[in-house]
């Protein structure tokens, strides 16, 4: 399937106050929204013109990390099975908020506040009856309509095609010779203009179906912070560097057709919103259905595009097929 003539952000019809909602540009019943941009042909040209040495780059936080205290901390166990059944045997259990370390918001994440539907229209009170414990009996055999914009889609499709590094911490201190003018764990906006300009200082053009990868600094200031500032984050409001989250901003993210938009930081867009303000992720993930990253770390990468001076790569990412999953594990990297 091509798409080689995508509606503008201006062409797409309102839903309610919302303008620009693309539920119609993918089809009826669709369930990968923007994922919908990564075709055969173009992760074949992104493997062809980007994988030239065969350097990877991994791209995610531990799933240890979790930076948001309303979330559940994760707790591993590892589990003995020795003597019985066998000697020398460990298994190990996880439980874990899918939105820990570097995760992906998927589709049943975040819907339309004001009017309780999610991407295509799915209306809250479908989500109301399945909340709690998921119990699948035959996962070789469930009902569509019980997993409906489940991760698991974009977990059987993979998120994989042209990735592009915007290096604003860079960009903001000019290479490290100047400090960074915002503190990234406060609330402060990223505008249109220093993406373009950063794009343009990297030598990027951006094209349809490129995977957006966002440097912040989020991750920079957790990785150079005490462990009694790491542990601070736990009692304070959370507040986020982020993008602007205006018509300006949506244009931008729309009009360039990108298949998916992550950052360094806990929330794509600056948090909290401002009064009267929609929240992004209203707009990405409810009216587009574009895969949502969050905390993922971009530092390795950041360094390999400063020594190497490229700023595209092939990018893979595998969430887990979780069955009607909220969000996953990123499972992301780079290779160039």
């Amino acid at each position: 399937m091509s798409f080689n003539s995508l509606p503008s952000f201006e062409e797409l019809p309102s839903f309610m106050e919302h303008p620009g909602c693309a539920w119609d540009v993918w089809g009826k019943g669709d369930e990968l929204g923007t994922v919908n941009l990564l075709t055969d042909d173009v992760v074949q040209r992104a493997a062809n013109e980007e994988i030239q040495t065969g350097r990877s780059v991994c791209l995610n936080c531990p799933i240890n990390l979790q930076v948001q205290p309303s979330r559940k901390q994760p707790v591993h166990t590892i589990i003995s099975r020795t003597p019985i059944p066998r000697p020398a045997t460990n298994d190990d259990e996880l439980h874990f908020n899918t939105q820990s370390g570097s995760h992906w918001a998927g589709l049943r994440h975040v819907g339309i506040f004001s009017h309780d539907v999610f991407y295509q229209g799915q209306d809250l009170l479908f989500f109301l009856i399945p909340v709690g414990t998921s119990q699948i009996s035959d996962p070789m055999n469930v009902d569509p309509e019980l997993v409906t914009l489940g991760i698991h889609k974009w977990a059987q499709h993979g998120i994989c095609g042209r990735g592009v590094l915007i290096d604003l911490v860079k960009f903001y201190t000019e290479s490290g010779t100047k400090p960074l003018p915002y503190d990234p764990w406060t609330s402060h906006s990223i505008p249109v203009k220093d993406i373009e300009a950063a794009a343009k200082e990297e030598g990027i053009e951006f094209r349809q179906g490129d995977i957006l990868l966002l440097r912040m600094g989020f991750v920079l200031r957790l990785k150079s912070s005490s462990q009694a500032e790491r542990e601070s984050l736990a009692n304070k409001l959370e507040t986020f560097t982020g993008l602007e989250q205006g018509l300006e901003m949506k244009e931008f993210l729309w009009n360039n057709h990108f298949a998916a938009v992550a950052s360094d930081q806990p929330s794509l867009g600056h948090f909290p919103t401002i009064e009267g303000e929609h929240h992004l992720d209203q707009t990405i993930l409810g009216l587009w259905g574009m895969p949502n990253g969050k905390s993922f770390d971009l530092e390795a990468l950041s360094q390999v595009a400063g020594e190497t001076g490229r700023y595209t790569f092939f990018f893979s990412s595998w969430p887990l097929n979780i069955l009607g999953g909220v969000a996953s594990p990123a499972n992301a990297a780079a290779l160039l």
